[in-house]
């Protein structure tokens, strides 16, 4: 089974490749495939590593520009990349 940090790090990953930092946002219908979507977004939404913005239609999501060393840090314990800042 994959882990929640793996989950998280891939989330980031897609954002950070489509470069959605600060106010670029991307709607969560982009990231249906991985399980516990809500759960993840939450709590990278309560470490401030991503800003949520809700819409009427639908929700939003882009990497925190503040967090980004530890962001980059983050995916790179996780994931088997080389991504650096």
């Amino acid at each position: 089974m994959v882990s929640e940090e793996l989950i998280m790090a891939r989330i980031m990953l897609k954002l950070t490749k489509k470069n959605n930092w600060g106010a670029c946002y991307d709607r969560l219908e982009h990231f249906k495939r991985f399980p516990n979507l809500k759960k993840i977004i939450k709590d990278l939404g309560k470490k401030n590593w991503i800003i949520i913005r809700k819409k009427q239609n639908y929700s939003a999501i882009s990497l925190n520009i503040k967090y980004k060393r530890e962001i980059a840090e983050f995916i790179y314990e996780q994931v088997d990349i080389n991504y650096r800042v």
